[in-house]
């Protein structure tokens, strides 16, 4: 397992959070890299200091969470994930590729879409066990290993079509000119139709909703850098028609709209 040293994208306000929490991140071995993106453990320690709330627009993966009171299975979230941190903590996560989860769900992942259901109801008693072995765990590279060896001693038969609504996601991430769902289908050398049902399936979100949270994202990674950026340029560079449709998508995400965003965003 490696460590993940690129920034977390998604996390609002990241700058503001320095000093508040820290979070860790390794990837799995290569028998689980088609189903796992990465461990992630995030830490805290705010006992004689104000209570710290982190907004974050979530990604396109489901993930397994252990923590005190807090355990579950949690769908991808259509809106802005909030949580207050205080006193002492600790969160570790496995969050799943977009598509990686479905083989061990073995339904629709549209059906978690905006839920956290017990580990337990997806891995029977042993998801139970799991969760205390997490809870119990020293650090990180134990955390890592108890969910790696949880996951390989389940995983499940090679999908083909997990490798492909996984391309087509890591397309969309790489490609700002890629804005519509017919063109993702085309790239992909299937009907448009066939996609949409896929990710249904396997991601439990549509490929509009996709391209549009990785636009997001894109927007409030530039915004975080300080840049004094031209929103109506950004706009189309993200590929929205213009700067009025980009702020709108903007501000319902994340709260606020851009130019109210980059005020706040630390230098």
């Amino acid at each position: 397992m490696h460590p993940v040293e690129e920034a977390p994208r998604g996390v609002l306000d990241l700058r503001s959070g320095r000093g508040r929490f820290d979070v860790t991140r390794t990837r799995p071995g290569p028998a689980l890299a088609e189903l796992v993106e990465h461990f992630w453990t995030v830490s805290w320690d705010l006992r004689g200091r104000d209570p710290h709330t982190q907004h974050t627009l979530p990604h396109p993966s489901v993930h397994l969470v252990a923590e005190r009171d807090r355990s579950g299975v949690m769908g991808v979230l259509t809106g802005r994930f909030t949580r207050e941190l205080e006193g002492r903590g600790r969160a570790f996560g496995v969050r799943f590729r977009p598509a990686g989860f479905h083989p061990f769900l073995g339904a629709p992942v549209a059906s978690l879409t905006d839920r956290r259901v017990a580990v337990a109801d997806v891995f029977g008693p042993a998801g139970d066990r799991l969760v205390a072995e997490l809870l119990a765990a020293p650090g990180e590279p134990e955390l890592a290993a108890a969910a790696e060896a949880f996951l390989l001693a389940r995983r499940p038969a090679p999908d083909p079509d997990v490798a492909l609504v996984n391309q087509v996601v890591d397309q969309i991430l790489a490609d700002h000119d890629l804005t519509r769902v017919e063109d993702a289908a085309t790239r992909s050398g299937i009907g448009t139709r066939r996609l949409q049902r896929l990710f249904a399936t396997y991601v439990g979100v549509t490929p509009k909703w996709v391209i549009r949270r990785a636009r997001l994202h894109e927007a409030v990674e530039r915004l975080d850098a300080g840049d004094d950026l031209d929103l109506a340029f950004l706009a189309r560079e993200l590929g929205y028609f213009d700067q009025a449709h980009f702020a709108r998508d903007f501000r319902s995400a994340v709260g606020r709209p851009p130019t109210a965003y980059a005020r706040t965003s630390p230098s």
